[in-house]
């Protein structure tokens, strides 16, 4: 099995897919072993200091002025995961939980936390095993950390609260540590804190969402121009040299994806033989401009998950010169933020897409197709409904696009009185990503149906791919109506698991 193997600098975002999704091995290399016993050192020093020092021998938050004697600091550490793991709501997915103690064990081996080399290995111990903390929907603010996400994976550690076995099954997690012969860590001064205190959570689900937002962005490029070609639009509108003087990298890269589908096709421009049309409608012209758009942020978002995936996130932090200063890095704002941006061009995505479907349907506007791309119109109403689940989507997908981080909700008695909300972002956006899919599959579904419905001209090369494909799939073509949902389930599943995109480049070669 593939493993990855932790450093002191940091991880990459194939790193963290790799460890959420396909289950890979986590290995701490020396250099992060070393680094981890150095900072402890200096933990150790200053807990022995009568001075007091925030995390080390203090409460925490409002309580931060308190001092702590030494017979009472591994309780501290305790009791504020106990304390702290006070989520409530639906389990979260196990890649996001993956995720989440994945970036939190990155962070610790930076050296940066305090946290004793053996905490760390426990650490990457439970991801081995397969071990899954129960982590529920609400809980994280975004500030101070994704602290309840991440205090139910930190409860796990100490055997405590409830986890989920590789076999899939609930158990209590003392029991699933010691089944898999994992000895439960007994926290010590800052360990507890240092476990708590980043934005992991928010940033592993960013970090999945862009890896499926760039798999979904090709696939609306695919059916963009699967929609043109099915309304006999024209495809000048894609040369590279119009896109040239308007240098968006998102928008060329969309365009010459659009343009490579097309390529070969006899559909597109036939308009202007007998029904000539100046211009095609804006949800079919300016398809590359939308979906650039939304490219060129989620290219803003990565460069924000990168400096995030390198980032050493602690409250305080130790730092190479042996100082332990607090500071105010655990704000989730700059992880907020994209976040809430990928939202929003994930709505207006879906929008778009589902303007081309409504135009595909309604013979007044398609160009010659039958109403509601229907077999016997009126006995049969064909693809009608389909849009209107389309159209629902949508409308929630506006509502997901509401930011999260625009809102802020004081918390700890007005110490941490302007938090990020993070989190809620981060689950918003999941929720977005997923419906983005279906509005997709369905856009797939009304177009394969109405190229086919073109009678006597041919289709691209890879349009003709696409409809072998989907159709293999179990996506039925025209015809009668039929129990449409389970046609949409398989449409759905052929775009989700990146089936569209390969039957493209299979005769494209790779889109942008």
């Amino acid at each position: 099995m593939h493993s990855v193997v932790v450093g002191t600098s940091g991880v990459t975002a194939s790193d963290v897919l790799a460890v959420a999704r396909d289950g890979a091995r986590v290995e701490l290399s020396g250099e992060a072993v070393a680094a981890l016993a150095a900072a402890r050192e200096i933990v150790e020093a200053l807990a022995a200091k009568p001075e007091p020092v925030y995390g080390v021998s203090t409460g925490f938050g409002a309580l931060a002025t308190r001092h702590i004697s030494p017979e009472l600091r591994a309780q501290l550490q305790r009791n504020i995961v106990r304390s702290h793991a006070a989520g409530m709501g639906p389990r979260v997915e196990r890649e996001v939980v993956r995720a989440l103690m994945f970036l939190r064990l990155k962070t610790v081996c930076s050296g940066r936390t305090g946290v004793r080399p053996s905490v760390a290995q426990t650490m990457a111990d439970v991801l081995n095993a397969g071990i899954t903390p129960v982590v529920h929907e609400f809980g994280s603010l975004g500030c101070s950390g994704d602290l309840a996400p991440l205090s139910h994976c930190a409860l796990t550690l100490m055997g405590e609260g409830d986890a989920e076995g590789p076999d899939g099954v609930v158990r209590p997690a003392g029991e699933l540590l010691a089944a898999h012969g994992i000895e439960p860590v007994e926290l010590r001064e800052k360990e507890g804190l240092a476990l708590l205190n980043g934005t992991d959570g928010m940033l592993g689900m960013l970090i999945m969402a862009l890896a499926d937002l760039d798999t979904l962005y090709k696939s609306a490029d695919i059916t963009a121009a699967l929609s043109l070609e099915a309304l006999l639009g024209t495809d000048k509108v894609l040369a590279p040299e119009l896109h040239a003087i308007r240098p968006h990298p998102g928008q060329g890269a969309s365009a010459a994806n659009m343009l490579a589908v097309l390529k070969g096709s006899e559909l597109t421009g036939h308009h202007q033989d007998d029904a000539p049309r100046v211009q095609d409608a804006y949800s079919v012209r300016c398809a590359p401009q939308v979906a650039g758009a939304g490219r060129d942020t989620m290219a803003h978002a990565r460069l924000v998950a990168d400096r995030e995936l390198a980032s050493a996130v602690d409250n305080p932090v130790v730092l190479p010169d042996g100082r332990v200063e607090s500071n105010g890095n655990f704000h989730g704002a700059p992880v907020a933020y994209v976040l809430d941006f990928l939202a929003v061009v994930a709505a207006d995505l879906g929008s778009i897409a589902e303007r081309r479907t409504d135009r595909l349907l309604d013979k007044n506007r398609s160009h010659g197709l039958p109403p509601f791309l229907a077999d016997d119109a009126g006995v049969d109403s064909g693809l009608m409904i389909a849009q209107y689940t389309q159209a629902a989507l949508v409308s929630e997908m506006k509502r997901l696009a509401v930011p999260a981080s625009a809102d802020s909700i004081p918390s700890s008695a007005m110490q941490e009185d302007h938090v990020s909300m993070g989190w809620s972002a981060a689950r918003k956006l999941r929720t977005a990503v997923d419906n983005l899919t279906r509005i997709v599959a369905i856009e797939l579904y009304a177009a394969t149906r109405a190229v086919e419905l073109r009678a006597g001209l041919t289709p691209a090369p890879a349009s003709r791919a696409v409809i072998a494909a989907v159709r293999a799939a179990g996506v039925a073509g025209p015809g009668p109506d039929r129990f449409l949902a389970p046609d949409l389930a398989a449409a759905d599943a052929f775009v989700r698991g990146g089936h569209l995109v390969a039957a493209v480049e299979a005769v494209t070669g790779p889109l942008a």
